[in-house]
C-alpha cells in the first residue's frame, strides 16, 4: 500500500506533514510545515502555512480540494523514472 510516509522515505522532502492521493485532487488538510502533497507522479512542497493558505488552486474546507490536481500547480515536481519505479513497487 502506498502512503505518503513511504514515498517520503524515497524522495526525502523533509516534510513535517505529508499526504498522498493517487489522483492529486482530494486530501485531508495539512497542519505542519514544511508539508508535501504527493500524487502517483510527483509532489508539491509548501514551505510554510502562508504558501499553503494563499495558493489559488487549493480550496480549503473540511477536506482540501484541488480540482485541477496538484500536477497543475506551479512548483510541482515530477518523480524521476527511478523514484517512480520505487513508488510503483509500493503497490
Amino acid at each position: 500500500m502506498i502512503t505518503a510516509k513511504k514515498i517520503d522515505t524515497i524522495v526525502k522532502t523533509g516534510a513535517l506533514h505529508a499526504l498522498y492521493r493517487e489522483d492529486g485532487k482530494w486530501y485531508n488538510n495539512l497542519r505542519y510545515f514544511p508539508a508535501t502533497l504527493f500524487d502517483i507522479n510527483g509532489y508539491i512542497i509548501f514551505n510554510n502555512e502562508s504558501e499553503y493558505l494563499n495558493n489559488k488552486h487549493l480550496k480549503h474546507g473540511k477536506r482540501l480540494n484541488i480540482s485541477v490536481g496538484i500536477s497543475q500547480i506551479r512548483g510541482y515536481q515530477k518523480f524521476t523514472e527511478d523514484v517512480k519505479r520505487q513508488v510503483l513497487n509500493l503497490l
